[in-house]
């Protein structure tokens, strides 16, 4: 299994309710076994560079490519990309 993070800051923090909806669109997504889109918590009142988390599992690398080449993770894109300062990613193989 492959586990996709991606953290994302907003360049300006009153474009994050946009920023949730365009991303929002990725759940719609059928290649991943789950993803989750959620506000950044900041509990421990430190980390104030990541705004939204993205969670994603997916089977394998076959079906991430065909997450990433979805029509709605291309809408995604278009809205987010636009909106964020930063957008770092990372993909692990999980045995879980």
């Amino acid at each position: 299994m492959i586990r996709h993070i991606v953290f994302f800051s907003a360049a300006d923090k009153s474009d994050l309710p946009t920023i949730l909806d365009g991303l929002g669109r990725l759940t719609r997504i059928p290649h991943a076994r789950r993803v989750e889109i959620a506000r950044n918590l900041e509990l421990d009142g430190v980390d104030d560079t990541t705004d939204v988390v993205v969670y994603g599992e997916f089977d394998d690398e076959d079906a991430l490519a065909a997450f990433k080449a979805h029509p709605l993770y291309q809408e995604s894109t278009a809205i987010v990309k636009p909106l964020r300062e930063i957008r770092m990613v990372a993909d692990i193989h999980s045995s879980s």
